[in-house]
Order: structure tokens, then sequence, then C-alpha cells
């Protein structure tokens, strides 16, 4: 058991760090000369995935909490919050970037093509859309978690070693499974209706340089990498979300939550933002270019010592 708790701390470890070195060096970017709209989407989802591998059961928020002496009941609340939130942001905030992307590699004469000027106008704003949805979709994890106790009690069902989950009328709980799907079946259809599309341009761009230029002479463009990449992410984060959802429904709908299934679903939850800025920061050229740049002025002071 103890193997399984490094295993899940190594990888929180892992996602933690790398966002937070893409957070930093988004905000660099956003605060320094012309930023990129797409910078700022991908500042926003690093900063989600930080709170979402904490917040990730029994990991660092809740240590955190028990140091602190807060209340048992608070910290559940908080924790289970605060996880509900960041995993609709992370779904939000994919979506949209692919929107984006999608629209933003467009030709001229495509009818996205008219959205480009005006999605970019009013990033901020949906941004801001997407934070209260999902503050206000999320509360009723306030009323129906809490604090576990040791008292056998049938409608309890224990999720985390502090934590368990309140039972909640049948009609209610089927109406907050109905929502959640409908919400992520459609954010899910809209990244894989995008994803589609993009795909089906690159390959038309594909084919059109094989016409104009030798194999050799090829080289991705800024956007055709960063296309590859978003294409990367969505596909990674539908195969690990929906996973982590059926877990998730089975489980409430059972209402009994397998110890072995849990830690399969901590892993699944945390795999995506853990490998997400590891994807991230090997596909941007000036994430590389300053790397290397750090490189080459270190070389210097090492020879010296």
């Amino acid at each position: 058991m103890s193997l399984t708790k490094n295993v899940l701390y190594f990888q929180a470890g892992v996602g933690v760090l790398a966002n937070m070195f893409l957070f930093f060096f988004y905000i660099f970017k956003i605060l320094g000369h012309r930023p990129k709209s797409r910078d700022l989407i991908s500042c926003q989802l690093t900063f989600v995935h930080i709170m979402l591998v904490l917040s990730g059961g029994d990991i660092w928020l809740t240590d955190m909490f028990e140091s602190l002496n807060i209340e048992n009941d608070f910290k559940c609340k908080a924790t289970f919050y605060i996880n509900r939130v960041m995993r609709g942001l992370s779904i939000c905030i994919t979506c949209l970037l692919s929107v984006f992307q999608a629209v933003t590699i467009s030709p001229s004469t495509s009818v996205l093509a008219k959205y480009k000027h005006k999605l970019k106008k009013y990033i901020i704003h949906a941004l801001l859309c997407i934070w209260s949805f999902n503050l206000s979709f999320s509360s009723n994890q306030i009323f129906y978690v809490g604090g576990f106790t040791n008292v056998s009690e049938t409608k309890h069902m224990k999720v985390t070693k502090y934590c368990s989950l309140f039972s909640m009328n049948s009609i209610i709980r089927g109406l907050i499974l109905i929502l959640t799907t409908s919400r992520d079946v459609f954010l899910v259809g809209v990244m894989l209706t995008t994803s589609t599309y993009m795909v089906i341009l690159l390959f038309r761009h594909q084919k059109k340089c094989k016409h104009l230029h030798s194999n050799s002479h090829l080289r991705a463009s800024p956007e055709k990498r960063a296309t590859k990449t978003i294409l990367l992410l969505v596909v990674f984060f539908v195969v690990m979300y929906w996973v982590d959802f059926f877990i998730s429904s089975t489980s409430v709908l059972l209402w009994m939550y397998d110890p072995v299934l849990l830690t399969v679903q901590k892993f699944v939850m945390n795999a995506y933002p853990a490998i997400t800025p590891l994807v991230q920061i090997s596909s941007d050229s000036r994430i590389i270019n300053v790397l290397k740049k750090r490189a080459v002025e270190a070389l210097p002071d090492l020879k010296k010592k």
C-alpha cells in the first residue's frame, strides 16, 4: 500500500512541478510584449491542473488541512468542492483551447475565419463565464460531502480516509448525474468535432505541401506544431476523463466505492494534469529555446568549476 501511495505522490509531484513551470512561463509571456490568446487559455489550464492534483483525494491539500487542525467536515467539503470545480474547469478549458485552435488555423475561405478576431476579443469573457458556471454547478458538493465517522451508517459511503458521501434522494442523484453527463457529452462532442476538423485541415495542408516541395524541405510551422499538440492532449483527455467518469458514476449509482477502484481513479484523475505540461513543454519551441539558451549560458560556469 505504501508503494501505491509513493507512486501517487511521485505522479502528483511531477504534475505540480511541471505545471508550475508552465504557469510562470505563461504569466511571463502574458505580462510581456504582445501575448498570444492561446497563452492566456493555457495559463488558466495549468493553474487548474495544479489545483486538481493538489485536491486529488488524500494527496497534499488534505494533508495540509490536517496539519492546520482544521475541522474534518470543513476539510472534506472544501477538498471535494475544489476538486469537482477543477475537474469541470479542466474539461471546459480544454474544449475552449480545442475550439480556439480550430478557428485559428482555419483558412480565410472557411466559415470559421470570420470568428477569428471575435474569439480573440471575447476570450476573457468566455473564461469568466466558464469559471462562474463551474463554481455554481459544483456547489452540491458542499451539502452531500462530510467527515467520515466510525459509526456504521448505511446512508454514508466512505470515499477517502477522512471523507464520506451522504445519501441523497434518488431523483436528485439522477438529476445531478444527467446534468453532469449532458455537460460532459456536449463538451467532449465539441472537442471531437474540432479535432476531426483540425485533422482534415492538417491532412490537406500536408498533401498540398507535398505537391509544392519535396519531403526533405517540409518543416512544421508553430501553428501546425501547436495543433498537433492540442490534438494529442484532446485524445488523451477524452480517454482519461471517461474512465474517471465511469468509475465515479458506477460507484455513486451502486453506492459502493471499492478501494482498488478508488486507487485506479486517483491515478487516472492525475494522469492528464501530470502528462499535459510535459507534452506542452516538449512541443513549445519558445520553451525549448529558453532552456537551450540557459544551458548555453550555464556551460562556461560549469567549465570554470
